[in-house]
């Protein structure tokens, strides 16, 4: 499992977490109620501190975003993201933190002129009977082409929620076993063949 290393803030903002780093100021990116909402979530057997953690740096996320996708660090609370999106286009955005709980939460949006105005959070909660934590993840956006371009990824399998999913899958099964379960190379069977043909 990768190295989870400790958040070192490095430069001021005006805004600060509850514990002191700095988070961007909260601004609308997506007006109007005008975005596509998403919420997923899932339990994960480990602690609250070490999913944050390994969520906190956030090029981590490369490790469970199933989509080829680059996230590079600009500073502690910006980064820059490229994804993949339907018809084998890529979109690219600058995010800024704007909330960071340590353990327990983490918001962001996309900064002015992103391609696509973003903006969503992710909290690490305790799970019912203390077995676990419940990560939530919950994303607003404008899709490429409007509700149209929206339509057309989820019909393509690329939908947002559809990959919100697929991250979280893929999260907790790093995080509890170590590494995440791929069919790739496994070896395909040749068809069965029906009673009929047995014959």
């Amino acid at each position: 499992m990768p190295s989870i290393p400790k958040n070192s803030p490095s430069r001021a903002t005006s805004a600060k977490s509850a514990e002191g780093l700095p988070v961007a100021p909260p601004k609308i990116v997506v007006p109007g109620n005008s975005g596509i909402k998403i919420t997923r979530a899932c339990t994960i057997l480990r602690s609250a501190a070490d999913l944050y953690d390994f969520w906190r740096n956030l090029e981590n996320l490369m490790l469970v975003i199933k989509h080829p996708a680059t996230i590079t660090r600009v500073s502690d609370v910006e980064s820059r993201w490229s994804v993949s999106a339907p018809g084998d286009h890529r979109v690219e955005w600058a995010s800024l933190i704007i909330n960071d709980e340590p353990n327990r939460l983490l918001a962001w949006r996309s900064a002015e002129g992103s391609e696509i105005p973003n903006a969503g959070s992710v909290r690490f909660e305790t799970a019912p009977g203390d077995q676990g934590t419940e990560v939530t993840v919950s994303l607003e956006y404008d899709p490429p082409g409007g509700k149209l371009g929206a339509l057309i990824a989820k019909l393509s399998g690329d939908e947002a929620g559809q990959q919100v999913a697929d991250t979280l899958r893929r999260f907790k099964a790093l995080m509890e076993a170590g590494e995440i379960p791929t069919i790739e190379g496994q070896s395909v069977g040749e068809p069965q063949k029906s009673k009929k043909d047995s014959k």
